[in-house]
């Protein structure tokens, strides 16, 4: 018996024991997932930054802040959505202030939380850059 760790439900998972043939299945599931997304991602960063002057991670924060109701999101909760730790996604932050598209902000009931906040600036990179990043994700993801 195989034991999993599951980090969604934060349980063990027990498996039965696979055969070879489903190991080798598996794994090759796994490379062709890690491969469509290294594809993808390194595609994405040459036109985003080419066209638009934002990486990946750049434009997911810009469009996790253009979806939010308020155009802002804490930066503790931002970090988890976006897949970055606290100190990169702060510097990441850091790099989207200085060029005017987002701003950073106190918040108000707990003085120990920073939220995120879109610019119009933020916003009018966004838009922009949104019809570039669908159509090349339409591109390698619908084969």
């Amino acid at each position: 018996m195989t034991v999993w760790y599951n980090p969604r439900v934060m349980t063990i998972i027990r498996s039965k024991p696979t055969t070879a043939r489903d190991d080798d299945q598996l794994v090759a599931q796994w490379r062709e997932l890690l491969d469509r997304h290294a594809r993808t991602t390194c595609a994405l960063e040459k036109v985003l930054q080419e066209r638009h002057q934002l990486g990946v991670s750049e434009f997911e924060v810009l469009e996790r802040l253009a979806c939010c109701d308020a155009e802002q999101h804490r930066m503790q909760g931002l970090a988890d959505t976006v897949h970055l730790s606290q100190s990169a996604l702060s510097r990441l932050i850091g790099r989207l202030e200085a060029d005017g598209l987002v701003t950073r902000s106190m918040c108000a009931v707990d003085r120990r939380g920073i939220f995120a906040c879109l610019t119009p600036a933020g916003r009018e990179r966004y838009e922009a850059a949104k019809p570039t990043q669908r159509q090349l994700l339409a591109e390698l993801l619908n084969d």
